[in-house]
């Protein structure tokens, strides 16, 4: 495509969460560093919350890769956890490389999961379970999550859950039949969207990894666009830069520019448009 155009060795803009391009600008840094001392200090429940779009999965697997390096820990991660209560308990287990008979009850499944975590932590590991999605979750699945995280010894948890997913699940939280799950999450965190000075760094963080060592590639003024057109939503603002490399490369420019930034956003339906736009259009077509 553009690649070897602009100097790149890969394509930079991908949607594919890839912790080789995770970006630590400051809100992502901080619920990063809240996520790791929380578990290291020994919390039950944590929760980070965030629009769509804002990075939620990159941060948890880039999370998942720190304690990878840390001896203490043993890490599971559920991708979708719309399951009922036994199936989620069977999905925990699959992660840890349990052996299950397919037809184990609630009572086998635990029974088995609190012989891994006890000797887990006879190991001097803590199991750290994170749940991508989690404003998917059934009330009944999210209220027996609180029934594993009972499973501790005299001193410490045996298991610590981080729920990551869209601010729906604040409402769901907020049902009465979870009220005991809500009281147990010892820290959250919201992700925000970037600003136009982090939407700069960003950009050029990602094209830096793709292998980009030149000048700016993008103008200031596509840059601001770019902001807009994106709301400082990272998916929206990879997508976008990714579509207006392609018309710049399609012109033989060297740069991005405005009138890139406006191509991309109209073909991008997610873009955000600029105010007085569908006025003005209504009126084209009358």
């Amino acid at each position: 495509m553009y690649e070897r155009y602009f100097g790149l060795r890969e394509l930079p803009f991908g949607i594919t969460p890839d912790t080789e391009y995770y970006f630590a600008h400051t809100r992502q840094q901080e619920a990063l560093n809240t996520l790791l001392a929380a578990v290291r200090m020994g919390e039950g429940f944590l929760k980070v919350t965030g629009e769509v779009g804002t990075g939620k999965t990159l941060l948890c697997r880039k999370f998942l890769a720190v304690l990878g390096h840390d001896d203490r820990f043993t890490t599971a991660y559920i991708p979708n956890p719309y399951l009922d209560p036994s199936a989620l308990i069977a999905a925990i287990a699959a992660e840890l490389g349990l052996s299950i008979a397919p037809n184990a009850g609630s009572h086998a499944l635990m029974t088995a999961l609190s012989a891994e975590l006890l000797k887990n932590y006879a190991e001097g590991r803590q199991l750290v379970l994170c749940l991508d999605e989690a404003q998917a979750m059934p009330l009944e699945t999210l209220e027996s999550l609180r029934l594993i995280s009972n499973l501790e010894t005299e001193k410490c948890k045996l298991i610590q859950i981080v729920l990551f997913g869209q601010p729906e699940l604040d409402q769901r939280l907020a049902a009465e039949s979870v009220r005991q799950l809500r009281q147990r999450i010892a820290f959250s965190c919201r992700l925000a969207p970037l600003s136009l000075a982090d939407t700069d760094d960003y950009l050029r963080h990602r094209l830096h990894v793709a292998g980009y060592r030149g000048p700016a590639l993008f103008r200031k003024g596509a840059m601001r666009a770019l902001h807009r057109a994106s709301g400082g939503v990272p998916r929206l603002a990879n997508i976008l830069a990714h579509k207006a490399l392609m018309a710049a490369y399609g012109e033989g420019a060297k740069t991005v520019q405005t009138r890139h930034i406006r191509l991309a956003r109209a073909d991008t339906e997610a873009a955000v448009r600029p105010r007085g736009l569908s006025k003005l259009m209504a009126w084209v077509h009358r």
